[in-house]
């Protein structure tokens, strides 16, 4: 999808109602239910007798006992997230598809790797440094990356979610809500806040260190998509980030 020079998009009444109604859908089927119990997780953890940093959050937690069983699982939970990006796609083609500059790049090309390399390195370092500090401080619980038992498929199934996670959140949380606000004539100050909050929301029940880390990424990213249009960067950088962070938890502990 090109980008070009101008922006003639324009939407009526009945359009404006369709685009408030799929977004309240999506959201409530994705991210924003995710959102909100992150926060309930929060509050709870909070009540808690122990301080954050003593507390725990399991990311890719083993879901069956069956060892043939659990990778199946694993699978279907990575589809679903692929699913919900690829939801995202479809309706920014198929459903009132933007049109003007408004409209994103949504097809990979191999320049993307270099600058989604080059933000997975600026958010990625200093989101470690910024997790350490907060863990030392009690913001934070401590993060698992990986609950897998040690099978030959638990580095494919890392990866794999690892990906998924990339492309639901940066689909659905960067591409599509940012193109679907501006579609609604919101202001990029307001765009930037609704996008950021809502990544950092889903984030907050790893501590409150990560709602913050969360929404710094979140608003660099939705400035590098306002500045480009492109979204595969974003989708690479994530993907590499949570590669690295699930992959070396698996292999050193």
């Amino acid at each position: 999808m090109t980008e070009p020079r101008r922006d003639t998009a324009t939407i009526g009444a009945r359009d404006r109602s369709a685009l408030h109604w799929e977004l309240l859908l999506v959201l409530v089927v994705t991210f924003g239910t995710s959102g909100l119990r992150a926060v309930l997780c929060l509050v709870e953890a909070l009540t808690d007798t122990r301080p954050l940093s003593e507390q725990k959050a399991l990311l890719n937690q083993q879901q069956s006992h069956l060892p043939w069983l659990d990778p199946v699982f694993q699978l279907i939970s990575s589809g679903v997230l692929f699913a919900w990006g690829g939801l995202a796609v479809f309706l920014l083609c198929r459903h009132l598809p933007p049109v003007g500059r408004l409209r994103p790049t949504l097809r990979i090309h191999w320049r993307d790797w270099l600058p989604g390399a080059g933000l997975a390195a600026l958010i990625g370092i200093p989101g470690l440094l910024l997790y350490l500090g907060a863990v030392h401080f009690g913001f934070s619980k401590q993060v698992v990356p990986s609950g897998l038992s040690d099978t030959w498929w638990r580095l494919p199934a890392l990866i794999m979610n690892s990906w998924a996670n990339g492309v639901a959140e940066e689909l659905i949380v960067v591409a599509w809500l940012v193109t679907r606000l501006r579609q609604l004539k919101w202001g990029w100050p307001a765009v930037f806040a609704a996008s950021g909050l809502l990544r950092a929301s889903y984030h907050l029940y790893q501590g409150v260190s990560a709602g913050v880390g969360n929404l710094l990424m979140g608003l660099i990213f939705v400035r590098y998509f306002q500045r480009t249009g492109r979204v595969w960067p974003l989708i690479i950088a994530h993907g590499l980030i949570d590669t690295v962070a699930f992959v070396g938890y698996a292999l050193g502990g």
